[in-house]
C-alpha cells in the first residue's frame, strides 16, 4: 500500500491532565468568588463587589484572550498565573492577608518575578523563532530580556500601587514597622521581584544555552507544537 505523505499535524487538543488541572482549579476559584460576591452583596459593600466582579474577570482572561487570538497558552501558566492573581487580589486585599501574614506580600512579588520572566521567556524566544520577524537572538540576550521585561513590570506595578495610594486613599504599599511612608515594603518587593526574575532568567538560559531539560523546555515545547503558524519550525 502506498503511503500518502503526511501534511502539517493540527495542533492537540487541550484535553491533557494539566488542561484538566487548570479547568478545575478556574470553576473551583470561580465559585468561590461567586459565593463572595453573593454575600458581599447582601451587605451592601458596593465597592468589595466590584473589586470580586474584576477578579472574576482577570481569572477568566487568560483562556477568553487565548480563545480570541487564537493563541494556545500552556496549561500550567494559565494555572499559576489564575492562582497568582487570586491570592494577590482575592485573599490578599478583600481578605487581608498582607496584614494577616506578614511573609504574604514578600512571596507573591517573588512568585510574580517568576512569572513575569516566564512570560518575558516565551515572548522572547516567540519573536526568536516567528517566521514573520527576522531577529536570532542569543541565549544570554533572551535570559537578559526575560529578567528586564519581569523587573520592569514589578516596577510598574509599585507605581500603580503609589498612585492608588495617592489617589484613591487605599493601602497597597504597606506600611512597616518604623516606616509608615511604605518605602521599606516597596523595596522588598522590588528586590524579591527581582529575585524570582533572576531565577527563572537563569534556568531558561540554561536550557537555551545547554538544551537541559527543564520544565520551561515543556512549556515552551507545548507552546510552539500548539500555535505553529507562529514559528519557522
Amino acid at each position: 500500500m502506498e503511503n500518502k505523505p503526511r501534511g502539517p499535524v493540527p495542533p492537540k487538543k487541550a484535553n491533557d491532565l494539566p488542561a484538566r488541572v487548570y479547568r478545575g482549579v478556574l470553576i473551583v476559584l470561580q465559585v468561590v468568588m461567586l459565593v463572595e460576591l453573593i454575600w458581599v452583596l447582601y451587605e451592601q459593600q458596593w465597592i468589595n463587589a466590584f473589586l470580586v466582579v474584576a477578579i472574576m474577570a482577570v481569572t477568566l482572561s487568560p483562556a477568553l484572550l487565548g480563545r480570541r487570538f487564537g493563541v494556545h497558552i500552556p496549561a500550567e501558566f494559565q494555572v499559576l498565573a489564575v492562582l497568582f492573581v487570586f491570592a494577590a487580589l482575592f485573599l490578599g486585599e478583600i481578605h487581608s492577608y498582607y496584614t494577616r501574614f506578614w511573609w504574604w506580600d514578600i512571596a507573591l512579588h517573588t512568585s510574580s518575578g517568576l512569572l513575569t520572566g516566564i512570560l518575558g521567556f516565551l515572548l522572547v524566544y516567540l519573536l526568536n523563532e516567528s517566521e514573520r520577524v527576522d531577529v536570532h537572538m542569543r541565549a544570554h540576550f533572551v535570559a537578559m530580556f526575560a529578567f528586564l521585561f519581569a523587573v520592569t513590570v514589578g516596577t510598574l506595578w509599585e507605581i500603580f500601587e503609589f498612585t492608588m495610594d495617592q489617589l484613591v486613599d487605599t493601602n497597597m504599599q504597606k506600611p512597616m514597622l518604623g516606616d509608615p511612608s511604605g518605602l521599606t515594603d516597596t523595596m522588598w518587593d522590588m528586590m524579591v521581584n527581582a529575585l524570582g526574575a533572576l531565577t527563572i532568567s537563569s534556568l531558561g538560559w540554561w536550557y537555551m544555552k545547554h538544551q537541559e531539560r527543564s520544565f520551561i523546555e515543556v512549556w515552551i515545547r507545548k507552546f510552539i507544537e500548539r500555535n505553529p503558524r507562529l514559528f519557522r519550525h
